[in-house]
């Protein structure tokens, strides 16, 4: 949900989405965006543990004392501070910023925790898959969305079928990231859920 705290950093920058009570236009923020948020981010962390049917246990002490943890805390807040770094120092959409921020802290993730690389690229790609899927069905019902909506100017003017290829982009960075964001934070190891044996 914090994401959707974010929202006036891309309006209009980035796009300009129609809202209730119009509050992104006179605020920058907007309801939607929280909605959104609070969904993708609880999505995002089971989607992979839900398709290849994974369970957590607690990392032992051994685990945790490896020397790749001493950077543990700060290594969690890399996303945060690429983002700021990008936005104050270029020049660059941020959007752009996010997503250089996002996959920072995929990378950042596989570096402390090399056990959830497979989880980080995978649940990129299977976000990436699944936001792919949500935004061509808004676009079936409302195909001047995206033209209507988005600033191009400010973007690569790049679709995919029709998506801007800055949502996909955010959606596998977003997706890397989250998807081992529990894992990382609370010390959890994968293991194959014992509910399917």
């Amino acid at each position: 949900m914090p994401f959707g705290l974010t929202e006036p950093l891309f309006v209009p920058e980035y796009w300009f989405p129609p809202s209730l009570f119009n509050l992104a236009e006179k605020t920058g923020f907007d309801i939607e965006s929280l909605i959104f948020s609070f969904a993708i981010g609880g999505i995002g962390t089971i989607l992979y543990n839900l398709i290849f049917k994974r369970d957590h246990t607690i990392m032992n002490d051994a685990d945790r004392k490896d020397k790749r943890h001493k950077l543990h805390n700060y290594i969690l807040f890399v996303p945060i501070i690429m983002f700021i770094i990008m936005v104050l120092f270029t020049s660059l959409n941020h959007i752009y910023c996010g997503i250089i921020g996002l996959f920072s802290g995929g990378l950042a993730t596989i570096y402390c925790r090399p056990d959830l690389k497979g989880k980080v690229f995978v649940g990129g790609i299977l976000f990436t898959i699944l936001y792919f899927i949500y935004f061509g069905s808004i676009l079936v019902f409302y195909p001047q969305y995206v033209e209507l909506y988005w600033n191009f100017k400010n973007l690569t003017r790049i679709l995919v079928l029709g998506i801007p290829l800055e949502e996909l982009m955010f959606a596998f960075t977003f997706g890397m990231f989250w998807s081992g964001l529990y894992e990382h934070l609370y010390w959890r190891k994968l293991i194959k859920s014992k509910k399917n044996n």
